[in-house]
């Protein structure tokens, strides 16, 4: 899995003078970041489980206000009482020191690192030696390593940070000093701070902090000398511009001067300058409070008194209202109100809680009129955390149940059998200050009696049954329901490119093709399914079928993966350059793509770069040595891959548990990709690729292939999990799509990505008979195409979901609305080869002439007319109307006249007059 990288709250450099050494110019300093990993990693010998953990940013506020009692009355017995765990996360500040001196003798010098923050610290160090370019990590020699430090395998040490005596309490210091002489071949330190207890590391933008040493390398693949400066060393220290290193000496060497240019550089003919930095860090340490409600009858008042009392310090505020005749809406009640209570946009009310008189936690009493049903609340320690109840707001039930089913009977069964825990909102899902809402939990609520609904009319028996009558009443609550929720709907925030919206509000078509994303017009065709490969022909069938695709209407066809493969699919390559697979030989895949080209078609070459298979076994009898003419050794794996003993940098993306992932931030596996690729490109003639499994290396470096391969089209295969409760799909996708949107980002947008938000939706529609699904809060549609439609490759089924594999299989009988939907809305819509050498044929090349004829684009823009139960319906460019589903629709007449280009089963499209 990735890491996530949690970025500090406070970025500063503090430069100290030192008695001992020369005090470096200030400069700005790039923030550290906190990197989680879900992975389980192997320490001195034992295997240690990483939890992921949520960034919780806080913020301390003052508490001015004291509550008192809110009444005098004596209340009866206790009617309600319970206790929530409240499990949330803080923040721990303090620092991290990095320091480099010289010792007593001249010769050597003494690097000590310290960390202020509580915690079981460990070093994950190791070095780089001269000459040793392409190994970026390395053992250190025997006499440098501390008392305690443990090897990792071959290329690192792990050595504890020890509690300095001389500290304590909050700002105890863990240091560790390492010794070295500067006579050694030493050209660098490589390290980062790992917290045992949670796992989390600590590095530089997901990279390794480097302090390099001497500036003088030997160039990895030709073997010849080469100045390299300091700059280009990634991490922190090696960033330094102001360098570290001064030569008393030639900035280099000639070549071939004699035994005095042969020699290597060592610390010793080098003006080594100490430094010292401090850095503030951020940990996020889990956290165990309660709280505990209860609820009495005052007795003269006949009012409720519900008393909160928790054991959190600092300020603790109640954000809270009131539900009246068992309903589910919050209200603000009538005052008078509990001291210390504001008014929040005559929506809420938000009431400090009183601290305890032993100072450990707060209380806090509320009195409520015998009207009051409800009492809904959520805590707020400061203005991005929040405390809930598994998502949901705490709600006290303070009306005994009412017969009949009412709301109110339903809330107290929700509430009965919730698990008694809780969930913290972080400021990525609270709304901000100017557009904080009431908590969504009775939005929520809504939308369960919505499904609850559908769900009990979904079954033809159960809906047979009823009279006209109650079928009408059940759909009018449905609406009333339905529109409830979207006036109080919070409206999402999304993260993509400003540029990405812009170009949606664009009514021409750029005439330019952009790298990577074509014209805008293509109708892409997967050419192969999951058992292509065993006719061991396979190129010369696609042969016979370039015509055909061609009148089809197609203009780009996906071909399957090339190269020599440990599967026959070719998902699992070892030679990139043996193009001679289980689909063909090398000449025939140059002969199909060249009747392809004739026929107009561009072809997409599937390549898979994430991973490759080896040749042969380390000397540990782990597979990671590879072959054929990209050689590479265990340096181009990945080091965090458990697998296969990588000596790389760490991942950064998922793995890929098969097979080796590879190392895209090694310069030399990129320029053999890029090398690779090229050739491709103009030695076999692709157009342009499908980038197979893309999460799990960085979009940069996507950017870097295309921008060197110059493709026509490229789209990558981002693929994880959509969102579903209780095995329900979410309405709201936004995070799933967003995810997808950020790789296109990475990219510079120079590649698109297959619209797996759309795909998971569609399911949902169809199997359920769910067409609202199909507009999102926004009026758009609720996948990639609804916020970058020119990047968004659309499709219903691939060699993956469907064939003999049919991992996620597209509802079946309802192939044609799918289509109807991907072939007349933006997006660049992408066909199955199942489907069109299929029943389907003759609806689908229809439906791809009306797109043609319209001239419909990547680019187009939709306008969404109808999105309810049975029904969906858009007119796009007010050239297509389109509707699927089984209920009806007919576009206006208004300003233009429609007539039907094609039907079929429960969809419809229309051209205009």
């Amino acid at each position: 899995m990735p890491t996530v990288a949690l970025e500090p709250l406070l970025h500063q450099s503090i430069r100290q003078s030192h008695p001992k050494i020369h005090i470096i110019r200030p400069r700005k300093i790039v923030p550290f970041s906190l990197n989680f990993s879900s992975r389980i990693a192997k320490i001195g010998g034992s295997f240690v489980s990483y939890g992921p953990s949520k960034p919780l940013f806080l913020t301390a506020c003052s508490a001015t206000t004291t509550l008192p009692v809110a009444s005098q009355s004596q209340p009866t017995a206790i009617v309600y009482s319970e206790t929530f765990e409240l499990q949330w996360t803080k923040k721990v500040e303090g620092k991290m020191c990095i320091r480099l001196d010289q010792g007593e003798d001249g010769d050597s010098w003494k690097w000590t690192v310290g960390c202020t923050v509580p915690g079981k610290w460990v070093l994950h160090w190791g070095v780089n030696y001269i000459g040793d370019v392409g190994r970026e990590w390395d053992q250190p020699p025997i006499e440098m390593r501390p008392p305690g430090s443990v090897a990792i395998k071959d290329y690192a040490i792990e050595t504890p940070l020890v509690q300095s005596s001389s500290s304590e309490g909050k700002d105890s210091l863990h240091e560790l000093t390492i010794n070295f002489d500067c006579n050694s071949r030493i050209a660098a330190i490589n390290f980062v701070l790992k917290d045992a207890e949670t796992g989390s590391w600590y590095q530089h933008k997901g990279r390794d902090f480097v302090v390099p040493l001497v500036d003088y390398l030997c160039d990895y693949d030709s073997g010849s000398g080469m100045k390299r400066e300091l700059s280009s060393w990634p991490g922190t220290f090696g960033q330094m511009s102001d360098m570290l290193l001064q030569s008393e000496g030639p900035e280099g060497r000639d070549e071939g001067s004699g035994e005095e240019a042969s020699a290597e550089p060592t610390l010793a003919n080098r003006l080594l300058e100490g430094f010292y930095e401090e850095q503030l860090i951020v940990k996020k340490v889990p956290v165990c409070n309660s709280l505990s409600v209860s609820v009495k009858k005052c007795s003269e008042t006949d009012k409720n008194i519900v008393s909160i009392e928790t054991d959190l310090s600092g300020d603790v505020v109640v954000h809270w209202g009131v539900c009246r005749d068992n309903a589910t809406k919050w209200e603000v009640p009538v005052a008078p109100h509990p001291p210390n209570t504001e008014l929040y946009k005559n929506k809420a009310l938000r009431t400090r809680l009183q601290p305890k008189g032993d100072g450990f936690g707060a209380k806090g009493v509320f009195t409520l009129d015998k009207e009051i049903t409800g009492f809904p609340f959520v805590l707020k320690l400061n203005d991005d955390t929040w405390l809930n109840n598994r998502g949901n707001d705490f709600f006290i039930l303070l009306s005994e149940t009412q017969s009949g089913g009412s709301p109110s009977e339903e809330i107290e069964k929700k509430v009965s059998s919730e698990t008694i825990s809780t969930s913290v909102r972080t400021e990525e899902d609270q709304p901000k200050e100017d557009q904080e809402d009431l908590p969504p939990t009775f939005t929520d609520g809504i939308i369960k009696e919505i499904r609850k609904l559908g769900t009990g009319i979904s079954s033809d028996i159960k809906w047979k049954t009823k009279s006209k009558e109650a079928q009408e009443s059940i759909l009018q609550e449905i609406e009333k329901l339905a529109a409830e929720a979207y006036s109080i709907y919070r409206s999402s925030t999304t993260a993509f490119l400003k540029e990405a919206v812009s170009e949606t509000e664009e009514l021409e078509i750029p005439a330019e093709i952009c790298s990577g994303t074509g014209t805008g017009f293509e109708i892409l065709c997967q050419g192969f399914n999951w058992e292509s490969h065993k006719s061991g022909r396979w190129y010369m069938e696609l042969l016979e079928k370039a015509p055909e695709l061609s009148s089809l209407g197609f203009t780009v066809i996906w071909m399957p993966p090339p190269t020599e493969s440990v599967s026959p699919e070719g998902y699992m390559p070892s030679d990139l350059y043996n193009l001679n697979s289980r689909y063909g030989t090398i000449d025939e895949l140059k002969t199909v793509i060249k009747a392809f080209h004739k026929a107009g078609i561009k072809v997409l070459g599937d390549a898979v770069i994430n991973h490759r298979c080896a040749h042969s076994k380390n000397q540990n009898g782990i597979w990671n040595i590879f072959g054929g003419r990209l050689n590479w050794d265990d340096r181009a794996v990945v080091a965090d891959d458990p697998h296969f003993q990588g000596r790389g940098n760490k991942s950064s993306g998922d793995n890929f548990h098969a097979a080796p992932n590879i190392d895209h931030s090694q310069d030399f596996v990129r320029n053999d990709l890029k090398e690779w690729l090229r050739w491709l490109r103009k030695d076999i003639g692709y157009d342009g690729w499908r980038l197979d499994f893309v999460r799990g290396f960085w979009g940069g470096y996507v950017k870097d292939y295309i921008d060197s391969s110059a493709p026509y089209f490229a789209v990558g295969e981002y693929w994880d999990s959509l969102s579903y409760t209780y095995g329900a799909m979410d309405y709201d996708q936004d995070a799933h799509r967003q995810r997808i949107v950020d790789w296109i980002n990475a990219t510079g947008g120079t590649a698109g990505a297959f619209d797996v938000t759309t795909k998971g939706i569609l399911h949902s529609v169809l199997e359920r008979c769910e067409y609202w699904r199909l507009s999102d809060p926004n009026g758009k549609p609720p996948g990639v195409v609804g916020w970058w439609p020119s990047r968004a490759v659309t499709f219903i089924e691939n060699h993956d979901t469907g064939s003999t594999q049919g991992h996620w299989r597209f509802p079946g009988g309802k192939e044609m609305q799918g289509y109807a939907y991907i072939l007349t809305h933006p997006g660049t819509p992408a066909v199955f080869y199942d489907h069109i050498f299929s029943d389907y044929k003759s609806e689908i090349s229809a439906l791809i002439s009306v797109r043609n004829k319209n001239k419909i684009s990547c680019r187009s823009r939709v306008k969404i007319t109808k999105s309810e139960k049975e029904v969906y319906a858009a007119i796009i460019d007010e050239k297509v109307a389109m509707k699927i589903g089984p209920g009806h629709y007919e576009p206006p007449n208004e300003s233009q006249q429609w007539s039907v280009a094609v039907e079929g089963r429960d969809y419809k499209v229309w051209e205009a007059v």
